[in-house]
């Protein structure tokens, strides 16, 4: 999901130089690709939506600091409420519960699972719970 986000956002950018201000039109062009890349990534539709109106109001009509382009305005926009979307803290694991404490390891085929796997163990090893 990252890296097609990353891609759409970079062409965008790239589209969007010598803009003095941020419109409804550039805004609908980035959300439509952010939308789309979300989507393809599996992400649930009422959050795609919520995300999106979210975004979408933040940004509309924002003025353009003099150092940044509108391409990097919006960008920033969106990291900042996916961050906001995912969470922001970190969450600990609570292995208090009685032994073996069970930890469900869910993604597509290729996502990383087991490579996470392996981390957490070695992490958990390394802290000695």
């Amino acid at each position: 999901m990252a890296s097609a986000l990353t891609d759409r956002l970079s062409r965008l950018v790239k589209t969007m130089r010598g803009q003095a201000r941020i419109t409804e039109s550039n805004v609908q062009d980035m959300l439509r690709e952010v939308r789309m890349a979300l989507l393809e990534a599996d992400v649930a539709l009422p959050v795609v939506r919520d995300f999106i109106a979210r975004v979408k109001d933040k940004a509309l009509g924002q003025e353009v600091v003099a150092s940044l382009t509108p391409g990097q305005v919006l960008v920033s926009i969106v990291q900042k409420e996916l961050a906001a979307t995912m969470g922001e803290g970190v969450a600990d694991i609570d292995l208090a519960v009685q032994p073996p404490a069970v930890i469900l390891m869910a993604g597509l085929q290729g996502a990383g699972k087991t490579t996470t796997t392996a981390k957490l163990a070695k992490y958990l090893i390394e802290k000695r719970k």
